[in-house]
């Protein structure tokens, strides 16, 4: 055999000729099967269109169509497309749990690869349909309900399912960033070529333009994701003030009818068979925030000064049971029970940078974690005017923070983030909001920032490591000193404390709002609070099963919080909140 190989290798070393057609005889051949075998798998594709579970298992070939949809008018003029039974899920699983082949991977070999990328759109189109492009106004929104935005990743795809898990019927991308949604088209019809922005995340579709929204119809908008189910007695008779329940609404607590009610609630519906459910579904339709239930009367309005919410009654005068629900209390025709839809109320959520250049610099200073930006989202949302910062959060402009790209001294913004302390950094500042947080809560909130994102966590390996004990000897120094420098060198500085924004944020942000010296309208900071969480407050569900500060931390950090105190009353202001020690 190694004689015969041995001819066979000199017998091309002296014939390259013979070398090279050989070689390009083998590459030839090859080319052929693999030609031979994609016909097979396309004619295999083509003979199943006419029966999409034609192939597929029989677990799959069960379950429903889902519609169709498209994704762009890049899409449009695509030809039938292949439909194949979806399932939610990264893995199709048999009856006997065991995994199968990833959604797209289902046959045909070479072939069914290739088309792997067309399939994954295919099925995305099935959750929506394009209508048109919509002119949009940031003082009258086409769509009407929840917003968000994202100026690095944002896809059709992503905010149309942003938008049916909420259960609303549209989903509409403008700016190439921004997504909104709503149950009802609000504005006019243009011209297709108006909008000509690319996605910021998908590059080839359009995502609206500049005021103009790329509007689709949702097919699926998950009914369950806006319905508001109870199932046990006591959530309703006695829950928590601004608790999310089991649907979208949320429970705003039982109030005396208003003075003038057609002026405060505008809308109203006689409902026999009434129930939370139809209120809410009703308001919501109407495009309405708030639901309020009078017995068998159904009222939808705005928080205005005529009807605030800030003088909450006794539950048990909201305590009569609904006449299709017997689980559920349905108020008065003197005391109603009111929830908060899902819609949002824009009339606080148009924003944009100062006309002209401010003649001061106002610093919006806090130590780390001590809900710096969520107080940014309250007044921009208050004032209108974009905040800025002395950093620059990629994150953060990302999630609609337009200020942040902004040079800090560029007098666009109506105030400043920061978090620096010392002496000259703090006299750069003309006037400055302090913004104060018990330091426990600020230095776990700032540990979770760092090593999980600004809603996000750390993970349980971090509080048990070297980090955590490191981070609080690193940090709680910085916690006090932080304020104390604020205090000595800074100008015109107003102290609040994050407890007391949380516990009475219209009073606060309107101390707030007054030192920036903007003037706001009740109406507006009424707004300000049904929107107070934006995207910016972490779930609450990984809460720690433990104390993680050890006795020695508790001493060094009771010490710190003595000092501040005395700092503030020093300075003839209120000391810290009792909750702040013993720990």
């Amino acid at each position: 055999m190694a004689k015969l190989w041995f001819k066979f290798q000199r017998y091309f070393r002296r014939k390259p000729v013979r070398f090279f057609t050989f070689l390009v005889l083998y590459l030839t051949a090859g080319s052929l099967v693999f030609l031979h075998s994609g016909f097979v798998g396309q004619l295999a594709v083509s003979q199943n269109q006419a029966n999409p579970a034609a192939g597929v298992p029989a677990e799959v070939a069960e379950l429903p169509f889902l519609g169709d949809l498209h994704l762009g008018r890049g899409f449009r003029d695509m030809g039938e497309a292949t439909s194949i039974a979806r399932r939610y899920g990264p893995w199709f699983k048999g009856k006997d749990g065991n995994e199968r082949t990833k959604l797209g991977d289902y046959g045909g070999g070479a072939w069914s690869r290739a088309l792997k990328g067309r399939v994954v759109r295919e099925k995305e189109e099935e959750r929506a349909k394009y209508i048109g492009c919509y002119l949009d106004d940031t003082q009258s929104r086409a769509l009407r309900g929840v917003s968000f935005f994202d100026y690095k990743k944002m896809t059709i795809f992503r905010c149309q399912d942003n938008c049916a898990e909420r259960g609303y019927l549209y989903a509409g991308l403008e700016f190439g960033a921004e997504c909104y949604c709503g149950h009802k088209i609000q504005a006019t019809n243009v011209s297709e070529a108006e909008c000509d922005m690319e996605c910021k995340g998908e590059r080839g579709s359009v995502c609206g333009g500049a005021n103009r929204l790329s509007v689709y119809r949702l097919q699926l908008a998950q009914e369950s994701a806006r319905r508001y189910e109870e199932t046990k007695a006591q959530e309703v008779k006695t829950p928590a003030r601004d608790t999310q329940l089991n649907g979208s609404a949320v429970f705003r607590g039982c109030f005396h009818k208003p003075n003038n009610l057609s002026l405060a609630l505008p809308v109203t519906a006689a409902m026999l068979n009434m129930s939370v459910d139809k209120c809410v579904d009703l308001c919501t339709e109407k495009e309405y925030p708030l639901a309020a239930l009078a017995g068998t009367a159904c009222h939808c309005g705005f928080p205005t000064t005529r009807f605030p919410l800030h003088e909450r009654e006794d539950e048990q005068l909201c305590a009569q049971k609904c006449s299709a629900e017997e689980f559920e209390s349905c108020g008065t025709p003197t005391y109603f029970i009111v929830y908060q839809t899902q819609v949002q109320d824009n009339r606080c959520m148009d924003r944009r940078f100062l006309p002209a250049k401010s003649k001061q610099l106002i610093a919006l200073a806090s130590f780390p974690g001590a809900g710096n930006t969520w107080a940014r989202h309250l007044i921009e949302l208050a004032t209108g005017f974009y905040t800025g910062s002395y950093y620059f959060d990629g994150s953060l402009y990302n999630k609609g923070f337009k200020g942040e790209r902004d040079h800090w001294r560029s007098g666009r913004t109506i105030c400043i983030k920061t978090h620096e302390s010392g002496q000259k950094e703090i006299e750069a500042f003309d006037a400055a909001i302090l913004l104060i947080r018990n330091p426990y809560k600020a230095l776990m909130a700032e540990f979770n920032r760092k090593y999980g994102g600004h809603i996000g966590f750390a993970a349980h390996a971090h509080w048990k490591g070297k980090e955590w004990p490191e981070f609080v000897r690193n940090y709680a120094p910085w916690w006090a000193t932080h304020t104390l420098d604020w205090l000595k060198f800074g100008k015109k500085v107003l102290v609040v404390h994050f407890e007391d924004l949380k516990q009475d944020l219209f009073v606060q942000l309107g101390r707030m709002v007054g030192l920036l010296g903007v003037a706001v309208r009740e109406d507006r900071l009424l707004c300000v609070e049904s929107q107070k969480d934006g995207n910016f407050k972490r779930s609450g569900l990984r809460k720690l099963e433990y104390d993680p500060y050890t006795a020695d931390m508790q001493k060094t950090i009771s010490a710190y919080i003595k000092m501040v105190d005395a700092a503030l009353k020093g300075r003839n202001l209120t000391g810290v909140p009792d909750d702040y020690y013993p720990r």
